[in-house]
């Protein structure tokens, strides 16, 4: 079978104009090279204005480009390609690209071109843009679509003509009032007239809005200015209290200090006290026990 298939997929390549000869032997062994550039010319062969680029001279290059070339097969013409037997490049891949060339190659039987080898001079007669024809395809689509729906429209207004032909014929057929035409249309007037006035009525609430914020905002540019030439000026006076506030201060400095030092001072002798009355409790015990061991 996989013979087969390979014989196969060379006889179609041969057909579809490709230019190399394609051997077993070529793909015993892993040949990514060949696969990439069967991939590129399929794609090309299928849709010729295609941009997927042909770089495959990194591993990261080869899975964009693997990817590339799955993705447009699946959207284009919609045959699901196995990109991990695709970056293989041996005989996997073969069965793969088989699934393509069997689409190119149908279509262009489709066309009527006989099947035969075809030297490279002569395979231009078989290519054909299919993504072209695609594109046509779903345009007739959505054309007959919009031809069914407005024929299906047309029908129902159509259908109703009966009724709307006998209330025309009434309608041209009973004579025109001047009295009442006159009437509506004074009407009309009066409506349109009372429109105009509630919209300058609005109009004039605009500008009487507008002009009293334009005062309140001059008002509070005049009290903004005022409260920073206050606070300028206070920031620029002395307070008559404050060559007192300074000497009260220096003073409370000074104070601090001998509180500190009073205080340093009074600790030392706390500790001076207790180093006192520890050495004479250590002594009045030597004394006691001196006294217990006379006796």
């Amino acid at each position: 079978p996989a013979l087969a298939c390979f014989s196969d997929f060379t006889e179609m390549m041969r057909a579809l104009g490709y230019p190399r000869l394609i051997s077993m032997e070529n793909f015993q062994t892993p040949n990514f090279m060949l696969v990439s550039e069967v991939l590129l010319w399929l794609v090309r062969r299928y849709e010729p204005q295609t941009d997927i680029a042909a770089e495959v001279e990194t591993e990261q290059d080869r899975v964009f480009f693997i990817k590339a070339v799955a993705q447009f097969m699946a959207t284009k013409a919609h045959i699901k390609l196995n990109t991990k037997k695709l970056y293989q490049a041996d005989g996997h891949a073969v069965k793969e690209l088989l699934k393509v060339t069997s689409m190119l190659y149908g279509a262009m039987n489709t066309k009527g071109v006989e099947r035969a080898d075809v030297n490279e001079e002569d395979s231009s007669k078989f290519k054909f843009d299919l993504g072209s024809k695609i594109a046509d395809l779903k345009a007739a689509r959505q054309l007959a679509s919009e031809i069914t729906s407005k024929g299906a429209s047309l029908y129902d207004l159509l259908g109703k003509e009966v009724d709307l032909r006998e209330a025309r014929t009434e309608s041209i057929a009973r004579p025109l009032e001047i009295n009442e035409a006159e009437k509506v249309i004074k009407i009309a007037i009066d409506c349109v007239l009372e429109q105009v006035k509630k919209t300058k009525d609005m109009l004039n609430n605009v500008a009487l809005d507008e002009a009293n914020l334009e005062a309140k905002i001059e008002k509070r540019k005049l009290e903004l200015e005022r409260s920073q030439k206050r606070l300028q000026t206070l920031q620029s006076v002395r307070p008559a209290f404050m060559d007192e506030y300074e000497k009260i201060e220096e003073q409370l400095q000074k104070q601090y200090s001998s509180y500190l030092e009073k205080f340093r001072n009074l600790t030392y002798m706390e500790q001076l006290l207790d180093d006192l009355h520890r050495t004479e409790q250590e002594m009045f015990e030597v004394r006691q026990l001196r006294k217990a061991q006379q006796r």
